[in-house]
């Protein structure tokens, strides 16, 4: 009975920035659950790199590209996905960007593109999922959010990326309560310090990864799987009395 909660057999999802670290760990989890899954990032190369991966291990599996930091575009792009899979069961919103800066030398550009990409996008994304999913009766998403959404993080100064996921946050539960009436269940997951593409930089430097992970009680950085674990419960039957939460996998750091 309760492995099959976790199934997703005959569902469709669509992952935003899927093609690489915590996207595409989310979208194969997604599909080895049984799910048809759509996958979209800006390199078309990667985007189709990860295709052929996910299908080598029996996935059906689509690409298409986008830039969600474009109302319109991210809005076209779900509704493609909803119309090449079928429908559209599960939204993972992970396309993202950080940019580090000295908060009285940010560039009102790079501020944009933080908060267009992570935040803005992301609602149009959710908006045009829950139009599908509202019609459908039924529908779960699920977004990445941050722990930098809680705390501000040392040594490295983001502000515009800080703001962005706290933003992502509130966002998710005031979706969440709205639409819960539609049956749409609207959750987040808060990663700590995940080995990505996003933070190996970080962890490549021995002062930051110091701090990073001395301040990490399980002193290691996380896996994409274990976030991906975590979404695929959010996305799932398991989770069906979820809705408005924001599940935080740091490995203890934010309970300093």
């Amino acid at each position: 009975m309760y492995a099959e909660l976790f199934r997703l057999n005959g569902r469709a999802a669509f992952v935003t920035g899927g093609s690489r670290g915590i996207g595409f760990a989310c979208a194969e989890a997604l599909g080895e659950a049984g799910a048809r899954v759509a996958i979209s990032a800006r390199s078309r190369d990667e985007g189709e790199k990860a295709v052929r991966q996910l299908r080598q291990k029996g996935i059906e599996a689509i690409y298409l590209p986008a830039d969600i930091s474009n109302e319109s575009a991210a809005q076209q792009v779900v509704r493609q996905a909803a119309a090449e899979l079928g429908g559209l069961d599960i939204l993972v919103n992970n396309a993202g960007i950080a940019r580090h800066c000295d908060s009285l030398k940010l560039e009102p550009e790079t501020w944009d593109e933080v908060i267009n990409t992570n935040l803005t996008g992301l609602f149009w994304c959710c908006r045009a999922a829950i139009e599908t999913m509202s019609a459908a009766g039924r529908g779960s998403i699920v977004n990445i959010g941050s722990i930098s959404g809680y705390i501000s993080n040392l040594p490295q100064n983001q502000v515009a990326y800080n703001a962005s996921k706290a933003g992502v946050h509130m966002l998710t539960k005031s979706l969440a309560g709205e639409f819960a009436k539609s049956n749409i269940r609207i959750n987040a997951v808060a990663p700590g310090y995940i080995e990505t593409a996003m933070t190996q930089g970080g962890l490549d430097d021995p002062e930051w990864s110091k701090i990073w992970l001395g301040m990490t009680p399980l002193g290691r950085a996380g896996k994409a799987s274990e976030v991906a674990a975590a979404v695929l419960f959010l996305a799932s039957d398991a989770a069906s009395y979820i809705t408005g939460s924001v599940l935080t996998i740091d490995g203890g750091y934010t309970i300093h």
